[in-house]
This record gives C-alpha cells, sequence and structure tokens, in this order.
C-alpha cells in the first residue's frame, strides 16, 4: 500500500521572490525585521527574494502569514494556471481610481500593444 502521494509543481523561484519583496515593502518591513518575525536569518530572505534558494513550504507558510497575505498569492504567477486569474486581478485594481478617460487610454494602448505582439509572434 503505497502511503501520501506526490505532487510534481514547477515553481519560477525568481517570480516567487520578486512577489515576496513586494509585499514584505508593502508592509514596510525590512528583511531583518521578516526574518525575525518567520524566524530566519536576513540572509534567508535575501537568498529567498534574490531566488538563489528554494524555499520549503513551512516557510512559504510562514512568510504568508506574517506577510498577511495567502499562499496562493504569494505563489500566482510562480504556476501558470493561477497565474492568469492574478494578473487580470493585478490589472483590475491598477484600474481602480483611473477616470474613464483615464481607462479608454490605457485601453488603446493595450489593444497597440497586443496588435505590435502578434505581429511579432508570426
Amino acid at each position: 500500500m503505497k502511503r501520501g502521494f506526490s505532487v510534481n509543481i514547477e515553481l519560477d523561484y525568481s517570480k516567487l521572490g520578486k512577489r515576496i519583496k513586494e509585499y514584505r515593502l508593502k508592509k514596510h518591513l525590512t528583511q531583518e525585521k521578516l526574518g525575525e518575525i518567520i524566524d530566519v536569518n536576513t540572509s534567508n530572505i535575501s537568498h529567498i527574494e534574490r531566488a538563489t534558494t528554494q524555499v520549503s513550504l513551512s516557510s512559504l507558510v510562514k512568510l504568508a502569514n506574517a506577510l498577511d497575505t495567502t499562499l496562493d498569492q504569494l505563489v500566482c504567477d510562480s504556476s501558470l494556471p493561477v497565474a492568469g486569474f492574478y494578473i487580470e486581478q493585478d490589472i483590475s485594481r491598477l484600474l481602480q481610481g483611473c477616470t474613464l478617460s483615464e481607462k479608454q487610454i490605457l485601453k488603446d494602448i493595450i489593444i497597440a500593444a497586443k496588435k505590435t505582439l502578434k505581429e511579432h509572434r508570426q
């Protein structure tokens, strides 16, 4: 009888590190203070943010708790299946507070950029 199971999920540790740094800075925490909160050395936080080490699941959970976020939000753009959802959420947040004319300008920019991307893809 086989115990447990294995899940093979590839994470982009560079994107994960950038996301952790983004949340840390939003909370106005230094690497040192975040390290104290989750009980790791400051250098560990630096290594995680620069993707020079692979962070453990237990450390990810501690980081998410310390940064008042969820695990899925930390890994959202590090795992392809959920990346699209969170990118759309980020775009929606960026549009908050824009006037209707600003939104129209941004829409026109997106249309032009999308056209250019398609042309260069071929």
